[in-house]
């Protein structure tokens, strides 16, 4: 400070002591004060010129004392803006004309009012932070008024505590339940939403234990997984099942955090939960219609096929052989056609009712669709004449079960036979498809051998299916000469806007029509060959990426491309990806890898860890074909999914099949529930799309939008029509 500086601060000690008097030591004293105080202390004549500066001040706003020195303070550290709308709240709170300017600080003191006020003060660099200003007077000795005196002080620390308090107050009013307990587990504090959901008032729970609530359902064995996670890294999150005050169990869904005090010492835990039931009813719902025929009760073809796909698995590793059986009942469209389908489906019910009877715990009957049932037998056997003969008898025992007279109107019998195909197999030596194939061609061969008859499936019928294996040498050759093609399809959002597109695979042999993706798919599959193709079409999308990365109007879109479990199981799939990422110098934010349910069965740990990695690296997940699979809640809060994809088999006659509808409404909902985008594929109606819409789909995929174009086609054409919806009909495509 000046000297100037030092006799004017002085000055302003005077005005503390005795009148007349200023001992020296003291003046020195009360100018030390003002030195070091932490607040800003600013000191103005009458006019509101700065005559004092204090440290503080000048580190608090960043000027010096010559930058400020006889300036007004107004014009240097406030907002324009606030010192107008001070006025004008002073001109209506003193009953007259405030002007803005220094009067606003000093208005209130002329009638012998204090003037607190929190204002913003603007730094010599401009940055702006929120201040608590007192204003007093400045009288000498005689009493004469001769300045006056503000002191400042940040107030930013309180303000974000302010908010944090604010913030934490929402919280803690919000939906969900909330739950704080101390170290030793005494609960400490409730919200309301607690109470709405338990029953138990705050002083009913404050002192209790959260065992309160407990159902009984979980084991010691949980409660010490719970706990191992909790100590370990002071998070825990999953379903559990617990009690209202009134005794009814309902499921939540419960997530547990620890807090620790300065000392790191655990201070309290705070758990907070929401009732899951509806989530759980929907997801049985779409469970049961998933898997489950709505008329017999019996497992569906879905379901079917998974059974199948594991029987086959076991019977790998046990090398027992097992058996699958088409039934049809014979001349069932007469029954239909003459009594009605009402009886037609009491028939079914009953048919229904004797397969199960007829066969063993462990085995499984489907309906395959109408007439049509399905049963897979395990365990037969380790030699195919054995398993033969078993499967042969219970054949025959559903043969004649199903041929006892039916009792589907009142007093009257009616009698039906059924044909039935059999086809064994060991392990994986056939795919599922071939194996429905051949006991569907057994089931032929029984029909033509006059109905109400049983055949295996033979060497003979073997001819249909040897071009598959000239199709695997092609296929092996296909990706040696580069003869596969990425197509892509649109997506679009519900204004049909264009918002991305899904890679799909196709394969032209030179000089041959293109094989359907359909035939080729599950062999590449089958032989390992997926894996290496898998990688091609991840590579060729990145490279399509990077291209569109410089093209203003392509640049937002994501690809979508599908990957099998035998790709993503490979040990180094992380890598290949970030590998394609980087050569390729692409946004993994506009990559989405599609995964299906399947996927996510086997070791789910491995299947989360790689796929928080690559969520990681900034690549986004869909799950497709959604509905299709074992996909459960407490599953799709484990993986980072983004959306759902609803198969294109609900969508297809969902304005025909009230089943498919209501799959369809319950995927939605789960979807929207679980704040995971729905994507449905396979729209190929307007009446389809409105549907959708109206139950809340926002994404959509499928022939009204555009069908899988080629690469150049696609950008060529939509690209440059990005701003208009797409209108299905008038969209190129192959």
């Amino acid at each position: 400070m000046t000297s100037t500086g030092a006799k004017r601060a002085c000055r302003l000690s005077e005005l503390q002591v005795v009148p007349g008097r200023c001992l020296p030591e003291f003046c020195e004293i009360q100018h030390a004060i003002l030195e070091s105080a932490d607040r800003s202390i600013i000191a103005t004549d009458t006019t509101g010129s700065i005559i004092y500066f204090n440290p503080a001040a000048q580190h608090m706003l960043g000027y010096s004392w010559t930058d400020v020195v006889g300036r007004e303070a107004a014009s240097i550290f406030h907002l324009d803006s606030e010192i107008a709308q001070r006025a004008r709240a002073l001109s209506a709170e003193l009953q007259r004309e405030i002007a803005p300017g220094f009067e606003v600080f000093v208005a209130r003191l002329s009638r012998g009012q204090a003037d607190e006020h929190d204002w913003t003060y603007v730094r010599k660099n401009g940055s702006h932070f929120p201040v608590t200003l007192s204003v007093s007077a400045l009288h000498d000795s005689t009493g004469t008024l001769i300045g006056y005196l503000g002191i400042a002080a940040d107030i930013t620390r309180q303000r974000a505590l302010e908010q944090d308090l604010r913030i934490a107050a929402m919280a803690f009013d919000s939906q969900a339940a909330i739950l704080v307990t101390n170290a030793n587990l005494e609960i400490v504090r409730v919200n309301q939403a607690f109470t709405t959901l338990t029953g138990y008032s705050a002083a009913e729970a404050i002192g209790q234990k959260p065992s309160l609530l407990k159902s009984g359902r979980q084991d010691a064995g949980f409660y010490r997984q719970l706990w191992d996670s909790l100590n370990k890294t002071g998070h825990w999150q999953g379903e559990i099942w617990n009690r209202r005050k009134s005794g009814s169990i309902y499921p939540e869904w419960l997530t547990i955090t620890t807090l620790r005090d300065n000392e790191n010492a655990i201070s309290h835990y705070v758990s907070t939960f929401s009732d899951i039931t509806e989530l759980k009813r929907a997801e049985a719902e779409v469970h049961n219609l998933a898997f489950y025929d709505p008329l017999t009760a019996l497992p569906n073809r879905r379901l079917l096929l998974n059974r199948l796909d594991k029987a086959r698995t076991t019977s790998k590793r046990s090398e027992q052989f097992g058996a699958l059986l088409i039934i049809d009942l014979d001349h069932f469209k007469n029954l239909n056609d003459t009594l009605g389908h009402d009886i037609g489906d009491r028939l079914l019910v009953e048919v229904a009712s004797r397969l199960t009877k007829c066969i063993r715990e462990g085995d499984t009957a489907a309906r395959q669709g109408g007439d049509e049932f399905i049963v897979l037998l395990e365990n037969l056997g380790l030699t195919p004449e054995s398993a033969a003969i078993q499967a042969e008898t219970v054949a025959e025992k559903i043969r004649l079960s199903l041929s006892q007279a039916y009792v589907v109107v009142t007093h009257a019998k009616h009698f039906h036979s059924a044909s039935i195909g059999i086809s064994l197999f060991s392990g994986h030596n056939k795919s599922t498809d071939v194996l429905l194939k051949q006991a569907d061609i057994a089931l032929y061969k029984a029909k033509d051998a006059g109905r109400n008859a049983i055949r295996f499936f033979d060497s003979a019928m073997q001819t249909a299916l040897d071009a598959r294996a000239g199709l695997e040498a092609r296929l092996h050759q296909a990706l040696t000469d580069n003869e596969f093609e990425l197509f892509v399809q649109p997506q679009v959002d519900m204004h049909r806007q264009l918002i991305g597109a899904e890679t799909l695979i196709r394969w032209r042999p030179p000089g041959q029509a293109m094989v359907p993706p359909d035939d080729f798919i599950p062999l590449a599959e089958e032989t390992g060959l997926i894996v290496p193709i898998g990688l091609w079409v991840l590579d060729q999308a990145c490279a399509h990426l990077r291209r569109w990365a410089d093209d203003g109007a392509l640049q937002k879109l994501y690809l979508a491309v599908n990957v099998s479990a035998r790709q993503f199981r490979q040990p180094d799939f992380v890598e290949q990806v970030r590998v394609a990422l980087d050569r390729h110098q692409v946004n993994p934010e506009c990559l989405k890898l599609e995964l299906t349910e399947s996927l996510l069965l086997d070791n789910v740990d491995s299947v989360v860890s790689k796929m928080q990695a690559l969520r990681g690296l900034g690549v986004r997940f869909s799950l497709d074909d959604f509905g299709t699979g074992y996909a459960s809640l407490s599953y799709l809060k484990r993986f980072p999914f983004e959306q759902l994809k609803v198969d294109r088999s609900f969508i297809r006659d969902i304005a025909a099949d009230p089943d498919d509808a209501a799959i369809v409404r319950a995927i939605i909902a789960m979807g929207n529930a679980l704040r995971l985008g729905v994507v449905a594929e396979g729209v190929e109606t307007n009446a389809q799309f409105a549907y959708l819409l109206e139950h809340g789909c926002t994404r959509f995929q499928g022939y009204l939008f555009g069908r899988p174009m080629p690469f150049k086609d696609f950008e060529k054409t939509l690209a440059k029509e990005l701003s208009e919806p797409l209108d299905g009909p008038d969209l190129p495509g192959v």
